[in-house]
Order: C-alpha cells, then structure tokens, then sequence
C-alpha cells in the first residue's frame, strides 16, 4: 500500500514536463485540465535550477527530498549519466522560500485519473 493510502497523484509522460512532474507528485497518473499550470511548475524549477546550477528535475527531487525525512524518490533509469543527475539531487539545497514557492505553483495542479489503466489497477492488491 502506498503511503498516500492510493492516492498519490501521478501523471503519464507525453513530455519531458509531463515526466518531471510525475516524479513531483510521486508517479504517473494523468494531469486533467492541469497543462498551464504543469508548465508553470515546469518553468519555476527550471527557473531555481539555473539559480542553483542544477536541472530541473534535481530540483524536483531536492524538493521531494526536502519533504519529510522518511520520502525517498526512486526515479528510475537506464541510464548512467541519468543516474549521476539524480544523484546530484542529494547535494542541492533549497531555501525556505523556494520550497514555499514550489509548493504553492504545484498546489495549482489538478490532477485526475488512476495511476494505472483498469487492467492493471486490478493486479495492484489495491
């Protein structure tokens, strides 16, 4: 059972902005009505992460990190230059304020849909 009890949001990667905030909201459920405020999400990350020397999605993950002590981001990957980005996360620091700036863009969201198509929401043990 997921810690958010089922329901964390996810979104369905169509894009790289789709990608990045799936790893935001913590899987791969669909974004209905949600594109503008998903690429304003898109464009503040990329935003700190030029003021941090950092990518986008190390910023996503540095934020997810920020969370609660007990939230671990498994982004997956095939590959090794992938891996050192994501491991890089772990060095950046946000401010106060940035984390509050993430988190109010991402409250903007709304995100619908199952995580999974209904076949395989069956095969969950949900």
């Amino acid at each position: 059972m997921s810690p958010f009890g089922g329901k964390a949001p996810c979104i369905r990667p169509r894009s790289s902005a789709k990608v990045l905030l799936g790893w935001l909201l913590g899987g791969w459920r669909r974004a209905i009505g949600g594109d503008e405020a998903t690429y304003r999400l898109v464009d503040l990350l990329a935003e700190v992460g030029r003021r941090k020397k950092a990518t986008p999605a190390q910023i996503a993950l540095a934020w997810l990190l920020a969370q609660k002590p007990w939230i671990v981001p498994i982004p997956g990957t095939r590959k090794l230059d992938r891996l050192e980005e994501n491991i890089g996360a772990a060095s950046v620091e946000l401010t106060a304020e940035e984390l509050r700036e993430i988190d109010s863009t991402s409250s903007t969201i709304t995100v619908q849909g199952a995580c999974y198509p209904e076949n395989l929401e069956g095969m969950t043990g949900r």
